[in-house]
């Protein structure tokens, strides 16, 4: 019995020895994995929901640079530039100009599901898992299924964002303004793209398809994660679908009154369609730089810099921009965001215009900083004059409408940005001029709109 005891009380000293070094090696990981549930869950978020939302936004950042890095480094790291140059026009060819005519689709399509958003989000998230094999496939036998699996990543990818829009209402803690909300949702899918990106670039050394591999996993997380969401993401209670018409409904009474013919933005007050207008030219002014900037740099890196390098500033720069622009709109919360989408507008254009006439390398990581911050900034700003202006009843619906708009505004800005020659003078005052475009028209409007109190102007009632 004694032995019995001894044995068995080494046996128990030996499995006591083994959790330990299981709950040491586990350490780093559980927690890391409280501390972040900690940040995501604090100040309400966790009991509303917005926690969660935070968590499968982060899981989607990361997920997109891995498929990003992969696409990059098959269609535009490893040719020549002309080369690269052909294939990129291809790539946009055959993907962003279906995707132009998808994306007025897509908003519309998921307003009438409004009981299927959770569905909505994790189909999204398994279409880019799938299309990520296929593209590994594709990448490495150099077979055109590329571009169709190109395009299907791009539209999931853009669908979730819709959805996404459409559910932080659903999901705000009760001390939480909109803005907030989506600010917290934005930086946990930079973050989340910052940690991403270098380990995509290290998948990337051990084989070409491992960042899509990586991706795969990564969205199939998401595709589970997204139903841990609560169900009343998944509730149209109290909503109706926003007036989003380009001629005003009929103003005549009884039966043979007609509906608004076309889609636009009349019905959610000026306010929101100035600061929309002034958003589509900052995000334009993003696309062309992506797509200009990655040419000019390749042919004409910075000052002692070759391409790779040049390329990882500017793109540090503009990230770095867009994290700040986003602390700061939680931290201006909604204080007069009508002024600062003229601010911030402004203050773009006027980078973008010094950096054409003196031309430097310096001055193009500053305009990507800034058209970073201005994107980020603008779009909180925009997101609390919806939340200000707009019914409740219909404010997803505004939501996914507009996020569709400036979706297509990218895609316009890296078309023009892909055919222009590689002059860097010529280049930026394009830039600019994109941004006064945006700027010039809406900046009466919105000051206008912010010294009457920013009154909104509705229809009598939502469609």
């Amino acid at each position: 019995m004694t032995a019995g005891s001894s044995r068995g009380s080494g046996s128990g000293r030996f499995g006591g020895s083994v959790r330990a070094v299981g709950r040491a090696l586990r350490l780093p990981f559980t927690g890391t994995a409280r501390g972040i549930r900690r940040v995501t869950h604090a100040h309400g978020a966790g009991e509303s929901g917005l926690g969660k939302l935070i968590e499968l936004h982060a899981v989607n950042g990361a997920g997109d640079v891995m498929i990003t890095v992969a696409l990059a480094s098959t269609v535009f790291f490893s040719v020549p530039t002309d080369e690269a140059r052909g294939r990129v026009a291809l790539y946009l060819a055959i993907t962003m100009a279906p995707f132009t005519v998808l994306a007025p689709v897509i908003g519309p399509l998921l307003d009438r599901l409004p009981h299927g958003r959770r569905a909505a989000m994790a189909a999204a998230m398994l279409a880019r898992a799938l299309l990520a094999l296929i593209i590994a496939g594709a990448a490495a036998g150099g077979g055109l299924e590329l571009y169709p699996a190109a395009l299907g990543v791009l539209v999931a990818s853009k669908a979730y964002g819709v959805v996404r829009s459409a559910v932080v209402p659903r999901l705000l803690p009760p001390s939480f303004s909109l803005v907030k909300a989506n600010s917290r949702v934005t930086l946990g899918g930079l973050l989340a793209t910052g940690v991403a990106a270098p380990i995509g670039a290290g998948l990337h050394l051990v084989g070409p398809g491992w960042p899509l591999y990586g991706a795969f996993v990564i969205f199939v997380a998401g595709t589970f994660l997204s139903f841990s969401l609560p169900r009343k993401v998944d509730s149209a209670k109290g909503e109706h679908r926003a007036l989003l018409a380009a001629d005003a409904p009929s103003r005549s009474h009884g039966p043979r009154r007609k509906p608004p013919r076309r889609p636009g933005l009349r019905g959610v007050g000026t306010a929101v369609t100035h600061a929309l207008a002034a958003n589509a030219a900052l995000r334009c002014l993003s696309g062309f730089l992506i797509f200009f900037l990655a040419f000019l740099l390749r042919e004409h890196p910075l000052a002692g810099q070759n391409a790779a390098v040049s390329l990882g500033i500017v793109g540090v720069a503009a990230g770095a921009g867009n994290a700040l622009g986003t602390a700061v709109g939680a931290w201006l919360r909604s204080r007069a965001p009508e002024v600062i989408v003229v601010t911030v507008v402004a203050i773009v254009l006027g980078v973008a215009v010094l950096a054409a006439v003196l031309f430097s390398a310096v001055l193009v990581a500053c305009l990507a900083a800034f058209a970073g911050f201005g994107q980020a900034l603008g779009k909180l700003s925009l997101d609390a004059l919806i939340q200000r202006d707009v019914p409740e009843a219909v404010r997803t619906s505004a939501f996914a409408r507009s996020e569709t708009l400036l979706q297509m505004a990218w895609v316009l800005g890296g078309a023009i940005g892909i055919v222009l020659p590689l002059n860097g003078v010529l280049g930026l005052s394009v830039g600019a001029a994109i941004v006064a475009c945006g700027w010039l028209p809406t900046a009466r409007g919105l000051l206008a709109s912010a010294r009457h109190g920013g009154a909104p102007d509705r229809p009598g009632a939502p469609a």
